[in-house]
């Protein structure tokens, strides 16, 4: 029989890169750790990490062991909060969301959420999908609204994560510039079109991706300013700063003289879903309100995938 107490152990190795800073962070000794994931291997019958001079890194067998282990801790956890809530007789849901999905998607999709299920109590947590994600993977929140751009999903995401991705819609990115640019007339432009000019971004994430495509293009974009907020970026833009990348779903509200030009394809594109573990994706109130979520993508605004 496999221990909860071995599978935590091995969680802190997996997040922590070695057995020194997993005991630190769970309060035990190396050697009890090296105990511990020892033992695993043994019911195992199997290697779970593999150990050098630099540190131990996760085997197959262990990466798989690590998704079990997530799984089961959220749904301890939620085993846990069922206990708490048994007084009042109503069910909480804790959602993630990441500012400008939440904005388009999630009221809509929580009113309909509510009006089927009224005794639900929502609680709503604001975080980027680096954050919310682990959470999800911990059972603090039921399901997170998150993203991830071209390439691998999120957070790890995958068949030994005991997670699943739920695709919500296609969130291109546009060129957002002042209405008397000398581009501003074009029905759509080519990254390299832009090689010049002077960029204001709204987000860290798109700056990285940005680099990634003017690298492509064979040019260093010159950033003059990154902020956390779509909307003051394009307000900057607006004032003469430079341009902006902005994803389609953040271009609203509109700014006065600015103009919105598509990218030619391939165009950078954020993919909006989904992230849940266990069998809390399966609780009622979740399959409503993802079922909800998916009504609001593909409603005015929104492009479904």
């Amino acid at each position: 029989m496999i221990e909860v107490q071995r599978l935590r152990v091995l969680r802190a190795v997996a997040e922590h890169g070695s057995f020194n800073q997993a005991a630190t962070a769970l309060h035990l000794t190396p050697s009890a750790v090296s105990q511990h994931v020892a033992a695993l291997e043994r019911s195992l019958g199997a290697q779970v990490v593999a150990r050098s001079t630099r540190g131990v890194t996760l085997t197959q067998a262990g990466r798989i062991m690590v998704g079990a282990a997530e799984s089961v801790a959220a749904e301890l956890e939620h085993a846990k909060q069922q206990v708490d809530r048994l007084g009042t007789g109503r069910t909480q849901l804790t959602v993630a969301t990441f500012s400008s999905g939440g904005r388009l998607l999630l009221p809509g999709a929580l009113a309909r959420l509510t009006a089927a299920h009224p005794d639900t109590v929502l609680h709503v947590r604001e975080g980027e999908p680096e954050d919310s994600l682990p959470l999800v993977r911990q059972g603090a929140v039921d399901l997170a609204l998150a993203y991830h751009f071209d390439g691998p999903l999120p957070g790890q995401l995958g068949q030994n994560s005991g997670m699943r991705w739920t695709a919500l819609m296609e969130d291109p990115l546009h060129v957002v510039l002042p209405e008397r640019h000398r581009l501003a007339d074009r029905d759509a432009l080519d990254i390299a079109d832009l090689a010049a000019e002077p960029w204001v971004l709204g987000c860290l994430k798109t700056e990285a991706y940005l680099r990634r495509y003017a690298e492509r293009a064979g040019f260093d974009p010159e950033v003059r300013g990154t902020t956390t907020d779509y909307f003051f970026a394009r307000s900057l833009v607006a004032a003469g700063m430079g341009i902006s990348l902005i994803p389609s779903i953040a271009l609203m509200p509109d700014v006065p003289g600015l103009r919105t030009v598509p990218i030619e394809p391939p165009a950078p594109t954020r993919h909006i879903g989904v992230a849940t573990i266990g069998r809390r994706r399966d609780h009622p109130q979740v399959t409503t309100l993802i079922q909800a979520l998916r009504e609001q993508a593909v409603a005015p605004g929104g492009a479904g995938v």
